[in-house]
């Protein structure tokens, strides 16, 4: 057995999940903001509780490592970094970008973009074609009238996640296709992580940082 745990908390959705050799055994998901602090640990319990898993079974840990929510990187990450050491085995990083696009394969299209929202206008995306290779690689992006017009001329273009509905009113070409209630879960992390252990792709788990991909800011309080 190949057993790995997943954890997802790059959005306001939190989960984890049990897969062995990418398959998928069991699955804890919650659809609440900023719940990450309070459940993922329960989750991650309940997991092992009804799955008949234990942590020693463990091969192990694979985090959605980015971009997304700072707050639920950090936690997501700890969390994952605490298990590899506890158990002494080790950390798989995925792009969240790339989970989300795991989930949408099966559409006809030329292209699939993943999105996660960076407020205002502004989003986290990649770019894939549907055998999810990448042809553009994750970054932010400031969404107009003008985004991704050269491509939408002549190809269509699938786009879905958090960050993806409100470009619906700038994107208008007819080429550009929406798909919503689309976001990153651990349920889809299996394939991408068993390949990553087969290929022994780990991360040091002392320097290892969620991919924020911009630096953080503080707001100051006015007075």
């Amino acid at each position: 057995m190949a057993i790995i745990l997943s954890i997802e908390t790059s959005t306001s959705v939190c989960s984890a999940a049990l897969h062995n050799k990418g398959e998928l055994i069991a699955i804890k998901e919650l659809h609440t903001p900023q719940s990450a602090a309070s459940q993922l640990a329960v989750q991650i319990d309940q997991l092992f509780s009804t799955s008949g898993i234990s942590r020693p079974q463990l091969k192990a840990i694979a985090v959605s490592s980015g971009p997304g929510s700072y707050t639920g990187l950090r936690i997501g990450v700890a969390t994952a970094k605490g298990i590899c050491f506890g158990l002494d085995i080790p950390l798989i990083a995925l792009d969240s970008l790339q989970v989300l696009a795991s989930s949408v394969t099966s559409f006809s299209v030329n292209y699939l973009c993943p999105m996660i929202d960076a407020r205002r206008m502004e989003v986290y995306y990649c770019l894939l074609d549907p055998s999810l290779k990448i042809v553009e690689k994750t970054q932010a992006k400031v969404i107009d009238e003008h985004s991704f017009s050269d491509l939408l001329a002549a190809d269509s273009i699938l786009f879905f996640g958090d960050g993806s509905m409100k470009c619906t009113e700038v994107i208008t070409s007819p080429n550009a296709r929406f798909l919503e209630n689309i976001y990153p879960s651990a349920a889809y992390m299996g394939k991408q992580a068993f390949e990553g252990f087969v290929s022994n792709q780990f991360e040091d788990l002392y320097s290892f940082e969620p991919n924020y991909l911009k630096e953080f800011k503080v707001k100051t309080k006015m007075v």
